[in-house]
């Protein structure tokens, strides 16, 4: 077999609002005595020509496959000894129905004046952008070239190489980047952008860009608390592009340029953890990777976990504990939406035929991440266990690794405390479904007062709803705020009654923080309130993030006077979603195509 060396580069010329167009070049290594083919994985391309060294060479696609995409297979013109490196040069196009790339006209941005697109290849859909050996176990390196119209800009996952006017367009200019850190490859086009740190820009449409400037100018902030618990910062640039709404996910870990939804535009700077969060990843995810899915946990696990130590630095203590606490609520509702005997609620599922956006969810987040928290608490405490984690890091920095490199360097690390790591169940916590087998303990201090009140609601009869006032929320923080409803959410549906009378003294409607109005609208529908209908609606079809827009859809769907509505609206809507946000929410629906 032939696999990537570091080596990687390519030239890539986008034709707007239409399709891509590729050339590619790759530097191949044998490491095999004898190689004479090289499998890629493909998906709704079309290859027009290969080279190798500059001889053309045949190529054929294999048995397509119902979400892997087709093996691109490239027969050499000659024989490869081991060690022997080869270049590789593809011509190709991809589909203008990539699963990776979303398309928007003018008519579709916030400006009205300008198409825009980005990319999303996470899990597995780099492929359908161009031929590569599409796992996170293969890590590269890569330089590009990007033709964009003059009045657009690109950016990459990379260091900004500079711009040059196309010479075969007047009308056009090229960008050059280069990623000399070995990862994975992800791009998109943009406009504006405001300085809000030594090392970061914040990228926006000019109607987003100060309010996003404003909401995330605590980047540097996290990075430096991030590099004084992880380790130096090895990527240069950390920039923060904000995409369009139908961004499916909170925020994309992109080396030197992480792409958030916004979403987090709450105003207050009260969503920026999804900052936190995707700096960590560029050590823990980017840096050290999970070598399948199946071991994802290693990537968000650890994460979560360096994105909530960073909020203990910053915000204290109390705060840190309060947010696990949450990230267990959430991962309470996931067990109870996924059911609790469901195999992909494994910390370590098993993926085998089994689509990695269909297993995807809250379990690899806050499952994982409960694991190093009570191992934290088991094993001395955070001071101790930050230890550890920056020592797994510079173990396994630049690799791609399973959870039994992560458990044997665990031991290693911890060899004068094996006796405490053996009374672990390790099997229940790798490969049981449902909730961990252990708790954590939580400092309850800043959700006590979320308890006490979402137990006064749910304990009301009729007669006790004049007893709430506006005052119940006036000291409780919009962090506070989501716990309480969190909370709600775990029980049984509230009467109407009690939903109607909420919104009358709290006014919940009026709150704009997406994390609020995500669950207090959950609350509504699952309270069957029929006025809250239209606005489920709007929420779920005005952004795709997953994490709103799935969990929407299913409760309306859930409620007969609306589930034709429902399937109705998604329908109208699906053709302007992101195409992995359009295919998981038809399978929720029963609208698959």
């Amino acid at each position: 077999m032939l696999v990537p060396s570091i080596q990687h580069s390519c030239s890539i010329f986008l034709i707007l609002l239409s399709k891509c167009f590729f050339f590619q070049r790759l530097v191949l290594r044998c490491d095999k005595l004898f190689a004479s083919l090289q499998v890629l994985d493909t998906k709704d391309l079309q290859v027009f020509k290969v080279t190798v060294n500059g001889q053309d060479a045949k190529f054929g696609f294999g048995e397509k496959h119902s979400f892997k995409g087709t093996p691109l297979e490239i027969t050499l013109p000659y024989e490869l000894r081991r060690g022997q490196e080869a270049i590789v040069e593809i011509s190709f196009e991809s589909s203008p129905k990539s699963s990776a790339l979303q398309w928007f006209s003018p008519e579709q941005t916030s400006g009205k004046k300008h198409p825009f697109l980005f990319s999303q290849c996470q899990a597995t859909h780099c492929r359908a952008i161009f031929p590569c050996q599409d796992t996170p176990a293969v890590k590269l390196t890569y330089y590009a070239e990007i033709s964009v119209p003059k009045e657009l800009v690109a950016l990459m996952s990379a260091n900004r190489d500079g711009e040059i006017p196309d010479p075969e367009d007047s009308s056009r200019k090229i960008y050059r980047f280069s990623q000399n850190v070995i990862h994975g490859v992800i791009s998109a086009i943009s406009t504006l952008n405001r300085k809000i740190g030594p090392r970061t820009l914040v990228w926006a449409e000019k109607e987003l860009v100060d309010k996003s400037a404003y909401e995330f100018a605590e980047a540097e902030a996290m990075l430096k608390t991030a590099e004084d618990l992880a380790g130096p910062y090895i990527w240069g640039q950390y920039d923060l592009l904000v995409l369009p709404p139908s961004f499916p996910y909170g925020g994309m870990e992109n080396p030197c340029l992480t792409f958030v939804t916004p979403t987090l535009l709450a105003g207050d700077r009260s969503l920026s953890n999804v900052i936190a969060h995707e700096i960590s990843h560029s050590w823990t995810g980017n840096l050290v990777t999970n070598k399948t899915w199946e071991h994802f946990w290693l990537n968000e696990g650890h994460t979560v976990y360096l994105e909530r130590r960073i909020g203990g630095r910053l915000f204290g203590e109390q705060f840190r504990h309060f947010q696990a606490l949450g990230g267990w609520r959430d991962l309470q509702n996931t067990i109870n939406t996924l059911g609790d005997k469901n195999p992909v609620t494994n910390l370590i599922p098993n993926l085998n035929e089994v689509d990695p956006d269909v297993a995807y969810s809250s379990v690899p987040y806050e499952k994982g991440f409960a694991l190093l928290f009570y191992l934290e608490q088991l094993l001395g405490g955070p001071d101790v266990f930050i230890g550890f984690l920056k020592a797994y890091i510079q173990q396994f920095a630049y690799k791609s690794i399973v959870t039994e490199d992560w458990k044997k360097f665990l031991y290693s690390y911890f060899k004068d405390k094996v006796d405490v790591l053996d009374k672990v169940d390790w099997n229940l916590w790798f490969h049981a479904p449902g909730m961990p087998p252990v708790k954590p303990t939580y400092d309850m201090t800043l959700a006590n007062a979320c308890v006490a009140l979402s137990q006064r609601w749910i304990k009301a009869k009729e007669s006790d709803l004049g007893s709430f006032s506006s005052a119940d929320l006036k000291e409780m923080s919009s962090h506070q705020l989501i716990e309480f409803l969190a909370l709600l959410l775990l029980e049984a549906p509230l009467p109407v009654s009690h939903v109607q009378r909420m919104q009358q003294v709290y006014d919940f409607n009026a709150i704009n923080n997406s994390e609020i109005r995500f669950r207090w609208l959950r609350l509504c529908i699952k309270s069957k309130w029929e006025e809250a209908i239209p606005l489920a609606l709007k929420m779920a079809t005005d952004q795709g993030r997953m994490k709103f827009t799935r969990p929407l859809f299913r409760d309306l769907y859930s409620f007969d006077k609306c589930r034709d509505l429902a399937v109705k609206t998604f329908l109208e809507h699906r053709a302007s979603m992101h195409p992995v946000t359009s295919m998981l929410v038809g399978k929720d629906l029963k609208q698959d195509q």
